[in-house]
């Protein structure tokens, strides 16, 4: 069952979302060459402690980190470690989520560490291009396959393929709710647009074939071919006024302002 927001629980996840990109913002700064991802999730969990929120991931099925920080050809899931040291040319995925007074957020981002190939740098860049493409088909009368077929269409029009494995979700007072929102699909499918979804739609954009394999640790996303991958993510509200992006680069006040 789709859970339809009130406009006060979309003002709660709003306040999450604006604290997740405080967090975003300030543990951007620490990820360069030769600091390990064991190194970013500490200063993650500080980070999120100090916003006086939880985090949505430590702890949820098992997962033991605050982030998921996937490396070059690791999709999505990847375990924070010390032993896994960032050099300068390598691509990085953070994707995080808080909880704040029950509500979810939910965000990723690629960030490039010095000069990476121009193929990495189109990657990190489709992807979050992608996202946009959906949500710009976040409207009353399309379904969630409108959102699907855009997003792949833009993205193998740029030579890249989208996973089918991992898909975008419904959010809420949960992590994970329905819809699920995958980056393929047919237009005209799927559950009808709502007024009142909020949605976490996240491309994830490989540079070969859209396979993937997961590892050992049973997290661990990898391209099959090993080849890289970026994701984007963020977590969207439809309001009155259209989709919203709470964890974009706007404030949610800045769309509930009164008309002139």
């Amino acid at each position: 069952m789709i859970s339809l927001k009130s406009k006060n629980e979309i003002s709660l996840m709003a306040e999450s979302a604006k604290r997740l990109k405080a967090v975003f913002r300030e543990l951007k700064k620490n990820v360069r060459a030769g600091v390990t991802t064991g190194e970013i999730d500490e200063k993650a969990e500080e980070l999120i402690r100090n916003q006086k929120t939880k985090s949505a991931f430590k702890g949820y099925r098992g997962y033991p980190a605050c982030a998921c920080i996937s490396p070059n050809d690791v999709v999505v899931h990847g375990i924070p470690s010390k032993n896994c040291r960032l050099d300068v040319g390598d691509i990085v995925s953070v994707d995080m989520g808080l909880i704040y007074e029950g509500y979810y957020s939910d965000a990723a981002r690629t960030w490039s560490l010095g000069n990476v190939t121009s193929e990495a740098q189109n990657l990190i860049q489709v992807a979050r291009k992608a996202f946009y493409v959906g949500m710009a088909e976040m409207q009353i009368g399309n379904r969630i396959g409108d959102m699907s077929h855009a997003i792949q269409s833009y993205v193998e029009s740029c030579g890249f393929s989208v996973v089918r494995d991992f898909v975008g979700h419904g959010i809420g007072r949960a992590l994970h709710e329905d819809p699920q929102v995958p980056n393929f699909g047919t237009p005209g499918r799927g559950p009808k647009l709502e007024v009142g979804m909020v949605l976490a739609i996240e491309p994830m954009v490989v540079a070969g074939k859209h396979e993937v394999d997961i590892l050992k640790d049973s997290w661990t996303v990898v391209t099959r071919d090993r080849k890289l991958a970026a994701h984007y993510e963020d977590t969207v509200a439809f309001t009155e006024k259209g989709p919203v992006n709470l964890t974009g680069p706007q404030e949610y006040s800045d769309f509930e302002a009164p008309e002139d």
